[in-house]
């Protein structure tokens, strides 16, 4: 447990102090955007090329570890909707805004905090199944969320515009609603692939891969500058987590009642975690060849607090993202102790 803690403690008090320091004034939050920018497109997927061209294929993309996970991605998504859709005498949100809730719970913050807190934890290796993870949600989660908030939205205006109308009940199905609805919709999971292609960090896993499959390396002072960004990537990213996620709660246009945003954070804390180290043993019973090494690593990544970009979608989108910034805080102070004790648990009792 003390060697968990010497790793988990530094990684979340950097989160902590990012908040202070945007939240007491030495950190303008103007600043912020260029924090991004700089993880985003030099310090992190300088890492990942690193990971990428250092470990071989095999580890690098395991298809068992991510067919389980993007199953288990799609099934905390529709649970996620299924606990958080608007019912009738029930706290409920309506399907754009449940869409980022799921959003939320089914993304770790895998890319910022998750490839380098791992690797901490368990050595390069551990940087394999968490970037197949990056993959799944950067590919097919946030694509479906999106598509389904797009959804939401042309359902809600269709509702308002409908009221007091005499023929608001008589659209018959294949009419000009139900296809807006599915051109929004379309819309939506393609701006959103366009996003992901658009995204560096796949593109610096594949360019690591392909230069450690054959073979080549970069010439020695072009390697020195990627290894001092890539070294960077770690405490930038997490002071930005804590400096993005005091800027998002500072600005977040509603006050959310805590029925409406803790279950989602409990459910990606806890249940997410669970539901894949359920779906890894059943897959192992079944006969499927899923390393204990592997298994763990993939947990732990489900354990991983809710990544920050669900806030800054949901904003751009025209969401609650008061709700999806609450959750996503809630999901980050939790972390410590979740993700702690699950890790702690692995040391205790061994990989499954």
């Amino acid at each position: 447990m003390q060697a968990i803690l010497a790793v988990t403690v530094p990684f979340f008090a950097l989160v902590l102090l990012g908040w202070f320091g945007t939240r007491s004034g030495p950190l303008p939050e103007s600043a912020i955007p260029g924090l991004n920018v700089y993880v985003l497109f030099f310090a992190l997927p300088c890492m990942l090329f690193r990971f990428g061209s250092s470990l071989p294929i095999g580890k690098l993309v395991d298809p068992t570890l991510i067919a389980i996970y993007l199953g288990c991605a799609l099934a905390m998504v529709a649970l996620t909707l299924a606990v958080t859709l608007r019912r009738r005498g029930h706290d409920g949100v309506d399907l754009r805004d449940a869409a980022f809730g799921a959003l939320a719970a089914a993304f770790p913050n895998a890319g910022f905090m998750g490839v380098p807190l791992l690797v901490a934890l368990f050595g390069d290796a551990a940087a394999g199944p968490v970037i197949g993870v990056i993959i799944v949600d950067l590919v097919v989660t946030t694509t479906l969320c999106l598509a389904l908030a797009q959804a939401g939205e042309h359902r809600s205006a269709m509702r308002v515009e409908g009221q007091g109308s005499p023929w608001r009940n008589t659209l018959p199905m294949g009419s000009s609603a139900g296809s807006g609805s599915k051109r929004r919709a379309a819309r939506a999971a393609i701006l959103s692939l366009r996003g992901a292609l658009a995204n560096p960090l796949p593109w610096a896993i594949v360019a690591g891969a392909a230069f450690g499959a054959t073979g080549l390396a970069l010439p020695g002072t072009l390697a020195q500058i990627v290894r001092m960004l890539g070294d960077s990537a770690s405490p930038v990213a997490l002071f930005t987590i804590g400096a993005v996620l005091y800027r998002a709660g500072r600005h977040a246009h509603s006050r959310t009642p805590l029925a409406r945003y803790l279950p989602v954070a409990a459910i990606k804390n806890l249940l997410h975690p669970a539901l894949v180290l359920g779906v890894a043993l059943a897959a192992r019973a079944a006969g499927a060849d899923v390393s204990p090494f592997g298994l763990m690593v993939l947990v732990l990544t489900a354990a991983l607090p809710s990544a920050s970009n669900a806030s800054i979608l949901a904003e751009r989108y025209g969401a609650d993202n008061g709700r999806v910034t609450r959750i996503i805080m809630a999901s980050t102070v939790f972390a410590f102790v979740s993700f702690t004790a699950i890790a702690a648990a692995f040391e205790r009792f061994g990989r499954p």
